[in-house]
């Protein structure tokens, strides 16, 4: 059956999230902002509504509906938002770091967010490898969606998270092969596996939240520069 807006308060009032009449209109202003900022530059290639609260907004807030976040997140080359600022709005005590290399996507960020009225988000024009080494180990949750393969992400988002902090790799219906392949690498960067969280779309799509602990503090000389990552990943 095809996915509808009204699905999405309903999916998450069974989490017991109910959203104030306040935190839907930040929602339907987010969707029509992106569907005219789309115009402008590629921002998402998913453009309808129905479309847009399911692959974007309900797909960005999936972890919240089995594990409660709070503190400072990071969101690792967020693009239009996501997943950090559709959990923003669900749980708006949520502190936020958008770090973002990409300036015109700061830059409609920076609308959004002033139209939106939010308070606590940070945008960061630069990439996570070059942060991580002025301001590591600083942050209690970090994420990425649609990003990089595990291997790598998990060297662009591990650095940044602090010791007892989570990293969260959001990924599709191969995370368990990525997390397979990742899982030297990411024990060698100080985290070890918690749990995985396992949510289906409409269209049967498939989505894998995988959770790592940081236990122990990442090596100086990660993160290395992406070209290394790429061609040497751990």
């Amino acid at each position: 059956m095809q996915f509808q807006k009204a699905d999405f308060n309903r999916i998450l009032a069974t989490h017991q999230i109910t959203l104030s009449d306040a935190q839907e209109r930040q929602f339907a202003l987010y969707c029509s902002m992106l569907q005219e900022w789309n115009q402008r530059m590629n921002l998402t290639a998913i453009l309808e509504e129905n479309a847009i609260y399911e692959k974007h907004f309900l797909d960005s807030i999936l972890p919240l509906l089995q594990l409660p976040l709070q503190g400072h997140l990071c969101d690792v080359g967020s693009g239009a938002g996501f997943p950090s600022l559709p959990m923003k709005l669900v749980m708006p005590s949520l502190k936020v770091t958008i770090i973002e290399p990409i300036q015109k996507r700061i830059t409609f960020l920076s609308a959004l967010c002033e139209a939106l009225s939010l308070e606590g988000v940070t945008l960061i024009h630069g990439r996570s490898e070059d942060f991580a080494h002025k301001q590591r180990e600083c942050f209690d949750i970090v994420t990425a969606r649609a990003v990089a393969p595990l291997p790598i992400l998990a060297e662009l988002c591990i650095p940044l998270v602090k010791q007892g902090g989570i990293f969260l790799a959001m990924k599709g219906a191969n995370g368990e092969a990525e997390h397979t392949q990742a899982a030297a690498g990411i024990a060698r960067l100080g985290c070890t596996y918690r749990t995985a969280m396992y949510h289906t779309l409409s269209d049967d799509a498939k989505r894998i939240t995988l959770v790592y602990d940081k236990d122990k503090k990442t090596p100086l000389k990660y993160p290395r520069p992406y070209a290394q990552m790429k061609k040497h990943p751990l």
